[in-house]
């Protein structure tokens, strides 16, 4: 292949699919896609965020070494053991076991311990900017299985029902690090048991909650399809009367939102704005944002989607239109505020637009460290920025290149 370094990650799919043989449809049939995903994939219309679908596509392409894809912004074999986060081998050990056994050797345990551990594990999680997977990594093997000890020291009633929702919530903060980190079968297993609690407990609320947490990994992993089927019939499921909790209409409406992503991601247009449309109707009924189970839902996040969903479209001008319209406050969860300003950050670098990109690249290396560095959307935009770098963001941009470990030129 010509001097690789020119190309993009789309002209490089285009380019590898086009030398196995394979049409469009038949090469997004193999990862699970649709055929307009890879049309806009190979027109970098939108981007991949998951390191295990870059390595699906390296298997189903018989491409040796994730680096003749990607240029060197994700290198290794395919199917060699990828580096792992240091905390992941623990948890990996606790969630092999059998819930049965996880509360051998824990003492009596109360529902009130677990949930001030539980709530102070989250806040970490949202609010710290230095180290907050490793912390939390530290410490979710630990909290699962004092959780599990509460629900068989639990008394029946309240205490039972609140040892099931601290669950579902740990379980949650578990598929959610374990995807960031880039360990998506480890965070299908946290979502699939989150399910099963809330399954146990027969409440809508907590199967809303579980529902959102695993369709979060379907969409994650590429089970678009499935994330879509999910939703929907959860929805069907879990609707809230009007005299519903505040936290059942969250979920309710976080639910929708999920299901709008993973449906414009399977190409079905209109099923992910009626979800989207039906989600700006749930947030007008609370009239503010709140950040019930961890999903950030009211107004703001809708909007948020909205810009999302129009650049998962391939409309990336309009997106960043829709975004100056957007008013993010200081105290949403940063795991949100992150992830939407890479979103807005790709945007620009689709556009061309350098300043902005490295503008936003800064802001997001200081405000999370730890994900700027994990982010293959980041590395991309990066080594592409290097190639045509400024006297007036060369500094700038080299910070960010070293502190991800990407080599500038010299």
């Amino acid at each position: 292949m010509p001097d690789t370094v020119k190309f993009t990650l789309g002209q490089r799919i285009r380019y590898f699919r086009e030398r196995a043989g394979l049409s469009q449809n038949a090469f997004a049939q193999l990862v699970g896609r649709g055929e307009n995903w890879a049309w806009k994939v190979e027109h970098d219309q939108i981007p991949i965020d998951s390191v295990s679908m870059l390595i699906s596509i390296c298997e189903v392409l018989h491409i040796k070494d994730l680096a003749d894809l990607t240029g060197g912004f994700v290198s290794g074999a395919p199917t060699g053991a990828a580096q792992e986060h240091p905390q992941v081998a623990e948890v990996r050990r606790t969630l092999s076991l059998p819930t049965s056994l996880l509360p051998d050797l824990i003492s009596a345990t109360d529902v009130h311990t677990v949930a001030d551990g539980v709530r102070d594990v989250w806040s970490v999680y949202e609010k710290q900017t230095k180290d907050r997977y490793t912390q939390v990594g530290k410490r979710l093997p630990g909290l699962l299985r004092t959780a599990h000890a509460a629900l068989r020291d639990a008394r029946g009633g309240d205490e039972e029902k609140q040892a099931l929702k601290l669950l579902v919530s740990l379980y949650g903060l578990h598929q959610i690090w374990l995807r960031r980190v880039g360990e998506p079968t480890l965070a299908r297993i946290a979502a699939d048991r989150g399910l099963s609690v809330a399954e146990e407990a027969s409440d809508p609320v907590l199967l809303a909650a579980a529902a959102w947490n695993l369709s979060c990994v379907l969409t994650s992993a590429g089970d678009v399809e499935d994330s879509v089927e999910l939703a929907r019939q959860t929805i069907d499921r879990c609707h809230p009367g009007e005299e519903a909790a505040q936290e059942h209409v969250s979920a309710y409406g976080a639910l929708h939102l999920q299901g709008a992503v993973a449906a414009v991601r399977a190409t079905q247009r209109p099923v992910a704005w009626d979800l989207f449309h039906n989600a700006e109707r749930i947030a007008g009924r609370l009239g503010a944002d709140h950040n019930d189970w961890h999903t950030c839902f009211g107004p703001t996040n809708v909007a948020m989607h909205g810009v999302h969903l129009t650049a998962e479209e391939g409309d990336t001008s309009e997106a960043l239109r829709l975004a100056d319209q957007v008013n993010v406050p200081a105290d949403m969860p940063l795991e949100r505020q992150t992830r939407y300003n890479i979103e807005l950050m790709n945007c620009n670098r689709i556009q061309r637009d350098d300043y902005a990109t490295v503008h936003i690249l800064g802001k997001l290396k200081k405000q999370s460290p730890e994900e700027t560095a994990f982010s293959p959307l980041v590395r991309e935009a990066v080594t592409d920025l290097l190639k045509r770098e400024r006297p007036t963001f060369r500094q700038e941009l080299r910070d960010i290149a070293q502190h991800i470990g990407v080599a500038a030129a010299s």
